[in-house]
């Protein structure tokens, strides 16, 4: 049996979600988000420093995730929350 730990976790797929916006000051910044994780966002100048540093602070989530042995959804995990939109009139 595979052992679930922080490197099994950081070694996975993820669904990373990248974006751009502006903060308070109306100054763009970029982001990654990771589906699977909806808690889970890094912040940088630029997408590149983003991609080269999201996996820290993705440690930090993981780890803190593990010690509070919460659920973590892998990539491909069938989500087991209603889609309430389309079963809702």
């Amino acid at each position: 049996m595979v052992q679930k730990d922080l490197d099994y976790y950081l070694g996975l797929n993820w669904t990373l979600i990248e974006g751009e916006d502006l903060d308070f000051e109306g100054r763009p910044y970029c982001y990654i988000e990771i589906k699977e994780i909806p808690s889970f966002v890094f912040c940088a100048k630029t997408i590149e420093v983003a991609r080269a540093n999201y996996k820290k602070q993705l440690a930090l989530t993981l780890t803190v995730m593990l010690e509070s042995n919460e659920h973590i959804v892998e990539p491909g995990e069938e989500d087991d929350e209603v889609d309430w939109e389309s079963i809702c009139p």
